[in-house]
């Protein structure tokens, strides 16, 4: 059976290295930017051009796909980024890539051919707000021979907090090939992530015949219809008394906001204390997506088959045809169907 699958590793990089990571990850912002602010000149240029009662097929074109992008990226890089080349080519390209893929979600949203919440219209990245994140499709994208060490273009090799051992035995054996890298700054850590096509072999479950149900909840975890019931672990509840702690120390540094509503330059220890919080809260859901993931390994090694319900819970709010039982708050209910 092949599969897309996308194996994560932390990276422990040198002060420089972060630099070089920090660097390739802003020049993704600044394309994406870039092509960004293009796009809308091009779409106001269209719209006056309507006005002066101009045929639809001269209009100005706007530069919609990732090629289009590209080639007016390649066109005027030297002007608008005189230092492109101090970063790697692909990640102009990852800014470019996820302009077009964006620009393509809003169009087909509004053409009605994509499901789903639709998207609204790209909007800039900013410098602080924005989580940093760059992607590798070509180039030098390897795992070295020691298993704590990976190569990423212009990067170099960088060390791993883990061993790649799990991915490296797919690519020593010819079952799997990595197509793309992508790296992301995450709770204060840098993590590399490979999206590789995997030959697994078809795996059974202990039980193939085996049905089970599960039935999710918020006192407890999940409840199985075995009679089971998982424990809600409360990972953030436990980690309540030093988010506390962190917050009001946040609340008396100099932020970026004044009392006022205005904008000023954040203090040091502002930022310090803000990654610290950051970095908490990234725990906190780590633990969370652990559980989760041994939860649902345990129940597909298992049985055969897992019955979940489908309840849409952030749609369930209460309506004119069952009322909330008083006026004060009360957790989401759903309307009889």
């Amino acid at each position: 059976m092949k599969v897309v699958q996308a194996y994560r590793y932390a990276l422990t990089p040198t002060p420089m290295q972060e630099g070089a990571l920090a660097s390739h990850c802003g020049a993704a912002r600044f394309a994406f930017n870039w092509g960004l602010a293009l796009v809308k000149a091009a779409l106001d240029q269209r719209e006056a051009e309507k006005t002066y009662g101009m045929p639809e097929e001269l209009l100005t074109e706007a530069p919609w796909s990732l090629p289009a992008l590209r080639r007016a990226w390649n066109t005027a890089k030297d002007q608008v980024a005189p230092w492109w080349a101090d970063n790697s080519k692909e990640a102009y390209s990852s800014g470019l890539d996820g302009l077009a893929r964006a620009l393509k979600n809003w169009a087909a949203s509004r053409a009605g051919t994509r499901t789903g919440k639709p998207p609204g219209f790209p909007r800039f990245k900013a410098k602080h707000r924005t989580t940093l994140s760059c992607r590798f499709t070509t180039g030098v994208i390897r795992l070295e021979t020691d298993r704590r060490h990976v190569t990423l273009p212009r990067l170099g090799t960088i060390r791993t907090a883990e061993s790649t051992r799990k991915l490296a035995r797919h690519l020593e054996r010819g079952t799997g090939r990595i197509l793309s890298a992508t790296i992301r700054h995450q709770g204060g850590r840098w993590f590399v992530a490979f999206t590789c096509a995997i030959d697994r072999a078809d795996r059974a479950p202990a039980r193939p015949d085996a049905v089970v149900g599960v039935d999710l909840g918020v006192t407890a975890l999940a409840v199985l219809s075995t009679g089971e019931t998982i424990d809600n672990p409360k990972h953030h509840w436990a980690a309540l008394r030093k988010l506390r702690r962190l917050n009001r120390e946040l609340a008396r540094r100099q932020g970026p906001r004044t009392p006022g509503g205005g904008r000023r330059e954040a203090s040091a220890r502002w930022r310090t204390t803000k990654a610290a919080l950051g970095k908490a809260h990234a725990r906190v859901a780590g633990r969370r997506r652990d559980g989760l993931h041994q939860l649902t390994s345990r129940l597909a090694a298992a049985y055969g088959t897992v019955v979940v319900e489908d309840l849409h819970v952030a749609g369930c709010w209460p309506t004119a045809a069952w009322p909330a039982p008083s006026p004060m708050p009360a957790w989401p209910r759903c309307a009889a169907s």
